[in-house]
């Protein structure tokens, strides 16, 4: 060690004291850790108290005197050694192991402490003070440690400097201490009786806020309450309030006394306060951490030792070789002492390598563990797990199993554990322990066992709410304590055993019952004498063990075909999920974001073509992009993503708008409706389109001659939409109407111009107004349009046409209703088929099923197809239009009724003289928020209304959901939920019905049976009566009321 003597060395400083101290979060946990050292001293009994004194913080002082063994000088030094403890063993019951429950226990509670403690001939004192070191400036931990002699009380200091020191020691008592001279420090001796003891005085009391103590000692006198709990709060344990209750139940097996300033603690063994006891052995190799650390911690020692007795024997064997046969006598001595060193190391190294071995085959033995589960008739809003470690309190009321759920399944039952170090080990605190891990699977484990137990006790059968009736609890609040009606006392009183521990022999003593004893106190100094069994009315009596029956868990076994059944059912459902994340597109790049910006932007209004369209407009058609499916919080993001150039956007609408035509040929009635729909201010800023009627041709065919190629590659699927249900008829609204102008005459050419040049100062707002017009359909070549057959529907047999397909005509966007399988489904025509001059056929999107595979073709005449009729005010005039019903993202649409064939031959001919109605934008899209709204208060309130029990969300927060949350919402586990709470409720019906059909076939029996015996009793009185003997019918009743008619005649 001298060699050393000159390095760095590691120093404790002050600010570790205040540091070290908060790891006790629970305050109780603090006091506890001075009555553990008290029960590891061997104390039969601790007193808590305080004493007033005014010049501390806090204004007391708390002391903690007990009858232990003490400590000598020696043993008083190691207090101060942080982390060392001589407590420390694999088979030890002690409950300190860590050498620090002194120091931060009461450096928690106050800022101060002193120890005085007395062993054999010897008493000292250790005084450890934050407020000496802040008044003094002093960085390191300093802890004055003076000794005394027990009979002549001199200081045990033999050398001047050893005199130097203690008087240095005894000043700082004086001067930081509550006791000011040597006599009062002597007096404090005296307060412990015996030759042997402790006390603890720990002063300068921690505030709250408010500058009170956090210990409440005034309010209770004979308890040490937390000054910060609220008194009316039911949802805090008496344990967690008053320190008078959780010292009865901080140790399992009580066997030390505790007085409260001066009144004695009733202590409590759980398993005599629990109504239907039963304890359940568990068994598992699941907890190995605590196990492999000590094979591993004697594996190391085994290895040392042999190390040793290797080094030990290798001298005694060279000193041997050395001395020869013959030597002086002092280098025998020498080799035997040298040969008995390396024989004594020996056999200490394979003791060691014995116990590793055992260690190490104890890791493949299983842990076994006792669960003791009870009712707590008492108070049944108490229940919970307690969790022992090595006797010693660590956690308490910890929900398991059903009871975290919230219901009344499994609630009002108590538990309890005893775990030994070997298991698991605590936290330096004792208020949890150190693997979480393995805490946790000890939980689930005891939720388990605890199942099994309300299994077996079988009150769910007999009806959770009947058992807790009788006995007195009356009220449907389940945290209302019970009756105090006699009856209802006397019945629990009946049901629990009454123990009480000795005070002399500190063994417990069950008592007989006796009305008498009911609410009845007993004195702090009951003996065995007073017990009134003569067989355990004296100490020297055995403790009667208490006998709990022992349950087992039955483990529900399944048939094969169950099994496999259940097998096929993950295989199925894990095929799904497979399936459903291979059919989503994960976004890798910025361009596939873009991509899905544009595919999700509103597309412009589209008008009819003109062959007259420019190349560059052309050029813009391009193939539908294949939308992303991308996650949620992705696919809102690039959805509210603003467009950071305006005016490109609406040159590219524009120019989607001026797309060119679908089909190859332009016919005369697009010509003159194009001419009709344009309005004065088109006809002033007309513009030459002689370049662009030049290039028409050579874009035109280019484009059919691919659209073509692409058909052919990719022919489209088959579609048939499901039958739904009948959808209600839409709620018809007036619609606005335009006054009409004369239509003004023009050539085609002009007229092309005028609507190329006019639809690029069409508003965004009227773009986003036909936001749902698809995307243009490539056009397909005149004689594969001769060879397309038509069914008597006009649909093709395959439900799609293959003729040219008419994107732009005025007919895209009329609302219809079409007919499947008998009933109507409203729509919306997405895309026509033309041959000739006339659209013949219509392409309807369904608004219950809007993805693409179910739309479907109709003929224009078709019985299946008409437009639904809606009543609209127009020039005074009532006419028939048809009202689109109101779907998600756009305002309703008002279109008109379908062409007759007379109005069609007409238009050919005459132009139109009125346009199309439109609706008032910005009050249909406020009736659209309104019916969201309806729907969603509809949505939360259905919600509130099947709300399940366990459910995770209450009926308030369920209430404040948006409509984001509402279309998020977890609809399949909330019914899941709610399904599981149904088939328990049925489940208990069922089992009361059974109950009580049983209970009703005994009855009938028992009447049998009685009846039969009337008919017997009957036929031995008068032999004439004709009955027969085993009747057990109506007929017996009926001779026994004519019996007693008789008799009472008579």
């Amino acid at each position: 060690m001298a060699q050393y003597s000159g390095l760095s060395r590691a120093q404790l400083t002050f600010d570790y004291l205040h540091t070290n101290s908060t790891t006790h979060e629970f305050l109780f946990g603090a006091l506890a850790e001075l009555v553990d050292n008290a029960r590891d001293a061997g104390a039969t009994k601790i007193h808590v108290y305080t004493v007033p004194k005014k010049e501390v913080r806090g204004g007391y002082l708390l002391c903690f005197l007990d009858d232990g063994e003490g400590m000598d000088p020696g043993e008083a030094a190691s207090v101060i050694q942080f982390g060392k403890s001589s407590k420390r063993a694999v088979d030890s019951q002690m409950i300190g192991q860590y050498g620090n429950g002194l120091k931060s226990g009461s450096m928690r509670i106050g800022k101060d402490f002193i120890l005085f403690t007395k062993k054999r001939n010897t008493k000292s004192i250790v005084f450890l003070s934050r407020t000496f070191h802040q008044e003094e400036k002093i960085e390191e931990v300093i802890v004055p440690l003076p000794s005394w002699d027990m009979d002549s009380n001199r200081p045990i200091a033999k050398s001047a400097k050893q005199q130097e020191k203690y008087l240095t020691e005894i000043d700082i008592i004086t001067k930081y201490s509550p006791f000011k001279t040597e006599k009062e420090i002597h007096e404090q001796f005296d307060k412990i009786d015996g030759e042997s003891g402790t006390l603890v005085i720990i002063y300068h009391m921690m505030l709250l806020d408010n500058g009170e103590p956090e210990l409440d000692v005034n309010t209770n006198s004979v308890d040490i309450l937390m000054a910060n709990v609220d008194k009316d709060d039911d949802s805090v344990p008496p344990e967690k309030r008053s320190f008078r209750a959780y010292t009865a139940v901080l140790y399992i097996e009580p066997r030390m006394k505790i007085y409260i300033n001066g009144s004695k603690v009733c202590t409590r063994r759980l398993a005599s306060c629990l109504y239907k006891p039963k304890m359940y052995k568990y068994s598992s190799n699941r907890f190995k951490t605590r196990s492999e650390k000590e094979a591993a911690k004697a594996y190391h020692e085994a290895q040392m030792a042999e190390e040793k007795a290797r080094d030990a024997e290798s001298k005694a064997r060279d000193l041997q070789n050395k001395v020869g046969p013959v030597a002086p006598k002092d280098q025998r001595v020498a080799l035997r002492q040298a040969q008995a060193q390396a024989e004594m190391l020996r056999n200490d190294a394979d003791i060691k390598k014995e116990v590793a071995e055992t260690k190490k085959r104890s890791l493949k033995e299983p842990k076994v563990l006792n669960f003791v589960f009870g009712m707590n008739i008492e108070k049944r809003k108490l229940d919970g797990m307690f969790i022992y470690n090595c006797s010693r309190l660590i956690r308490m009321y910890e929900c398991v199993g059903p009871q975290t759920e919230g219901g009344v399944n499994c609630s009002g039952v108590l538990g309890f554990v005893d775990v030994p170090y070997l298991v698991l080990e605590p936290t330096h605190n004792k208020q949890n322990f150190a693997d979480a891990k393995e805490y946790r699977h000890l939980l689930r484990a005891m939720g388990d066992y605890l199942v099994q137990y309300w299994k077996d006790v079988g009150i769910a059968q007999q009806g959770v709410t009947k058992f807790w009736e009788n006995f007195g609890y009356l009220s449907p609040n389940w945290k209302d304590d019970p009756s105090e009606d006699p009856k209802f006392k006397r019945k629990r009183a009946m049901q629990l055993p009454l123990t009480i521990q000795c005070d002399q022999c500190l063994k417990w003593r069950t008592l007989p019952f006796s009305a008498s004893n009911i609410n009845k106190e007993f004195p702090e100094t009951w003996n065995c004498n007073m017990n009134p069994d003569t067989q355990r009315n004296r100490c020297s009596a055995a403790e009667v063990k208490q006998n709990i029956p022992q349950g087992f868990l039955k483990k529900e076994t399944k048939s094969a075909e169950e099994k496999s059944q259940k097998l096929l059912d993950d295989i199925t459902r894990k095929t799904k999920e497979l399936e459903k994340l291979q059919s989503v597109k994960t976004v890798t790049s910025r361009q596939q974001v873009n991509v899905l910006v544009r595919s999700t932007r509103p597309e412009p209004a589209r008008s009819s073509p003109s062959p007259t369209t420019s190349i560059s407009a052309r050029k813009s058609v391009s193939k539908p992009t294949p939308r992303l499916d991308l996650p949620p919080p992705v696919r809102q993001a690039a959805m509210r993503r603003p467009s950071q150039d305006t005016s490109a956007q609406q040159r590219r609408a524009s120019i989607e708008e001026r797309a060119p035509p679908q089909r190859t040929k332009s016919t005369p009635s697009s010509h003159r409706r194009d001419s009709v729909e344009a309005s004065p201010q088109r006809q002033a800023t007309k513009t030459s389109p002689v370049k662009r009627q030049s290039s028409a041709p050579t874009s035109t065919s280019t484009r059919a001659d691919s659209a073509r190629k692409d058909s052919k590659a990719t022919p489209p699927p088959k579609a048939k939409p499901p039958p739904p249900k009948a959808a209600p008829e839409p709620k018809a609204y007036p619609a606005k109407t335009p006054p009409t102008k004369a239509p003004t005459k023009r050539t085609s050419s002009a007229a092309s111009a005028e609507e190329s040049e006019s639809e690029e100062e069409v508003p965004q707002k009227k773009r986003r107004a036909s936001s749902t017009a698809p995307a243009p359909k490539v056009p397909l070549g005149d004689k594969e349009e001769e060879e397309m057959e038509v069914t008597q529907n006009g649909v093709p047999e395959n439900g799609t046409p293959e003729n040219g397909v008419d994107a732009d005509s005025e007919d895209i966007g009329k609302k219809v209703e079409a007919k499947i399988d008998g009933i109507w489904y409203s729509g919306e025509v997405v895309a026509t088929s033309s041959k000739g001059a006339s659209p013949v056929r219509w392409k309807v999107k369904f608004d219950k099923y809007p993805r693409d595979k179910y739309d479907k073709w109709y003929g224009m005449g078709s019985a299946d197809l008409r437009v639904p009729p809606v009543t609209s005010a127009s020039g005074g005039k009532i006419t028939e239009t048809a009202l689109a019903p109101v779907s998600p993202g756009r305002p309703p649409q008002v279109v008109s009724p379908a062409p007759s064939a007379s109005s069609v031959r007409s238009e050919e001919s005459v132009p139109e003289a009125s346009s199309t109605t439109k609706p008032d934008a910005v009050s249909s899209y406020a009736q659209t928020q309104q019916n969201y709204e309806a729907i969603s208060a509809g949505y939360r309130t259905c919600l509130r209304y099947f709300l399940p029990p366990s459910w995770i969300m209450d009926k308030e927060r369920i209430g404040q959901m948006s409509i984001e949350d509402l279309g998020n919402f977890p609809l399949d586990d909330f019914f899941d939920h709610y399904e599981r709470g149904l088939r328990k409720l049925v489940s208990n019906f069922q089992s009361q019905a059974d109950a009580k059909q049983k209970e009703a076939d005994s009855t009938k029996a028992k009447l049998s049976n009685v009846r039969k015996l009337i008919s017997k009793l009957l036929k031995s009185i008068n032999e004439e009566m004709d009955i027969d003997p085993e009747a057990g019918g109506d007929e017996v009743d009926e001779l026994l009321a004519e019996c007693v008619r008789q008799a009472t005649q008579d």
